[in-house]
């Protein structure tokens, strides 16, 4: 399993710990210095199912000073991937990969669901 954070993050780090709980076991990467690249982030919303605005950091301050909210409605999807592929902070976290299984952000109920 693919386990992309941002270290400095308390929902990140409550993930960490969900999953170390768990004896869950997998591999880390820091999503700024190694962020996802356009492809993987096309290939994972596509096995997400997801609408690729819960790929996004809408809490994020990058998203707020690049009024993203107001913007994203009217770009169109290569856009916004390219988008989401330059900055790490604009992506959502933390993320998940395991096989067919994509999940953004961290809510125990749906980690426990499709993890455990």
């Amino acid at each position: 399993m693919l386990f992309i954070q941002y270290p400095k993050c308390s929902t990140c780090k409550k993930a960490k710990a969900w999953l170390d709980a768990h004896s869950i076991a997998y591999t880390e990467r820091h999503i700024v210095e190694d962020n996802p690249t356009y492809d993987e982030l096309d290939r994972w919303q596509q096995k997400s199912g997801l609408p690729l605005k819960k790929f996004f950091n809408t809490s994020g301050m990058v998203y707020r000073e690049m009024q993203l909210k107001d913007k994203l409605p009217a770009m169109e999807r290569e856009e916004q991937l390219q988008l989401l592929a330059s900055n790490g902070m604009l992506v959502k976290r933390p993320l998940v990969v395991e096989g067919d299984t994509v999940l953004t952000g961290f809510r125990e109920a749906e980690w426990a669901e499709k993890l455990l």
